[in-house]
């Protein structure tokens, strides 16, 4: 029996976490032996297999997360692992250097979750080069690898985040939302990256307010009161919906009539995905990167000009309007992301496993 070490900031949160606790599922479904090492103690997804969490221990001082990294390493020569995959944000290149070369005790598959990639490889080419070069990235689209070409030597690749189909079409079904006759947007408001203020702004000029269309919003984070400002000021307090965090977003996926990105960038948007699995058209920014190789304009959604929120309000308000146009998006949903089922991702990383020597 094959064994696969998957190290990770946390097991919840965000949709690097999501794909690691997924991978998990199916790595111990395949007969892997599965250990999950997370540097945070923080676990909510349901994953499969051994749990090592460094979370734990103490990491106020240097001292600290010295001693981690020596525990890590002693667990991870004790395993004696055939595969790590890496799903963490890297932004310390100290810290980097010496996991990289020296307590990892096998060839790693570094994973970039993000069109930012200075969250996970240093801009500095010296820098990225000696942490990555024995290894190998695996980014989650084709944008960044071609970002990434001239920057690393290391083999890069792409493969796609992986969704359990089936379970998320169950959980999209576990209950009916009581809002009726709206559209959708999820993410955390942490960051400024999601741009709800643009999608509020986008889905006032959209008048799809004065057609009893509501907004939901799921997701919380620092920047909510500001943006319940903006729709105090827009006079759409009773318009635009703030659900908060939910641990089990796929029904009002389901039961939106379409779902909006309004990113800023992403590294594959995740959501896009969910909400064709549950069956409801897209539309997102055509930002940097992820959208423009999930929707096909011809078949499950609209891609608008980056930024451009006037175009924006026009997708949405076309897409709302255009009935040929959103069952045609509506019908072809589902099968336009089977790509994308964890059966068929896991069966690349095997084959990626498969062609790279210990």
């Amino acid at each position: 029996m094959k064994k696969i070490a998957l190290v990770g900031d946390c097991l919840a949160g965000g949709g690097a976490e999501k794909v690691h606790a997924t991978l998990s599922n199916f790595f111990h479904e395949n007969n892997f032996e599965v250990h999950s090492i997370t540097f945070l103690d923080w676990i909510e997804y349901d994953f499969s297999g051994e749990i090592f969490n460094l979370g734990k221990l103490k990491s106020k001082t240097i001292f600290d997360k010295l001693k981690r990294l020596f525990i890590l390493k002693k667990y991870l020569k004790k395993n004696q692992f055939d595969y790590i995959i890496d799903f963490r944000y890297r932004v310390n290149a100290i810290n980097e250097l010496l996991i990289s070369h020296c307590v990892y005790n096998t060839k790693v598959f570094y994973t970039v979750h993000s069109g930012v990639t200075k969250k996970y490889i240093p801009e500095n080419h010296f820098l990225a080069n000696l942490i990555y070069s024995k290894h190998q990235v695996v980014t989650v689209s084709k944008a960044i690898e071609k970002l990434l070409e001239n920057h690393l030597k290391s083999k890069i690749t792409t493969i796609y985040n992986p969704f359990e189909i089936n379970k998320i079409q169950s959980l999209g079904k576990s209950f009916v939302p009581v809002e009726r006759n709206y559209i959708v947007a999820v993410g955390r408001m942490n960051r400024r990256v999601k741009q709800f203020d643009k999608l509020i702004l986008a889905y006032h000029k959209s008048d799809l307010h004065l057609k009893d269309v509501s907004l939901l919003i799921l997701g919380e984070g620092k920047y909510m009161d500001e943006l319940k400002t903006l729709v105090e000021k827009l006079n759409l307090t009773s318009n635009v919906i703030f659900k908060g965090n939910q641990s089990n977003p796929f029904p009002y996926q389901k039961n939106a009539l379409f779902l909006v990105v309004s990113s800023k960038n992403e590294g594959f948007a995740n959501t896009l995905v969910e909400s064709l699995i549950n069956e409801t058209p897209v539309i997102s920014f055509d930002c940097f990167c992820g959208p423009n190789e999930i929707i096909d304009p011809n078949l499950n959604g609209i891609l608008v000009e980056n930024q451009n929120i006037d175009k924006l309000s026009e997708a949405m308000r076309n897409l709302y309007c255009d009935k040929e146009l959103y069952t045609t998006f509506k019908e072809n949903s589902l099968t336009s992301i089977t790509q994308f089922s964890v059966e068929n991702i896991g069966k690349q990383w095997i084959f990626l496993f498969n062609q790279t020597k210990k």
